[in-house]
């Protein structure tokens, strides 16, 4: 989950990460070498929940194109009351899977995992979350069609944050009421966060 550089690159060397913050502080994630996955690094992340501060404790969240699982699981860490992790690579949501059951024996977090195809997923009958991660692959031409089904299916909590990576030089196509609160660039990549207003126009 991230972009083209050493750090980001798809299929890179690096297959384990650690987890920043909260119950799970210092815990380490491992996955499987699949080319498909470019977890966001540490920076990113931590740049990312400090833009998010509070508003991830007690949410529901949706980790669209999980991959590692990363992002979604360094919100539970942090407090987050749910998190649903969508992943179309079987091996990657059974690593999740399997992550998320050792470190939640007790089963004290709530959380789901689905293999599934991300705009497959968002076919079927929305529920709201209050925090959406999108990161998915820069070639697939995905951003556009998965925001505007976050839109317009019933996803989003009527302020809901959405998070967003893509190609530094492009600008995230994103319905008109997603307010562009927070920007930043590493390397190759834009990182980006939105804030849903219903009825406002985009920043």
């Amino acid at each position: 989950m991230s972009g083209p550089s050493q750090t980001h690159q798809r299929g890179g060397a690096e297959r384990v990460l650690r987890i920043i913050s909260g119950a799970w502080r210092g815990r380490r994630l491992r996955f499987p070498p699949l080319p498909a996955i470019r977890p966001t690094p540490d920076r990113v992340r931590e740049t990312l929940f400090n833009w998010l501060a509070g508003t991830v404790v007690g949410a529901r969240c949706l980790d669209l194109f999980a991959g590692s699982g990363v992002l979604g699981l360094e919100a539970l860490s942090r407090g987050a009351r749910h998190v649903t992790f969508v992943e179309h690579e079987p091996n990657a949501a059974r690593a999740i899977e399997a992550c998320l059951e050792q470190w939640d024996r007790e089963r004290r977090c709530s959380w789901r995992v689905v293999a599934a195809d991300a705009q497959a997923f968002l076919g079927a009958a929305g529920e709201p979350f209050d925090v959406v991660f999108l990161d998915p692959p820069f070639s697939a031409g995905t951003l556009a069609p998965v925001t505007a089904r976050l839109e317009d299916g019933g996803w989003l909590a009527p302020e809901a944050r959405i998070y967003v990576e893509c190609p530094a030089t492009d600008v995230p196509p994103v319905p008109a009421g997603w307010a562009r609160a927070r920007s930043k660039r590493a390397g190759q990549v834009g990182y980006h966060l939105y804030l849903r207003h219903r009825g406002n126009a985009a920043e």
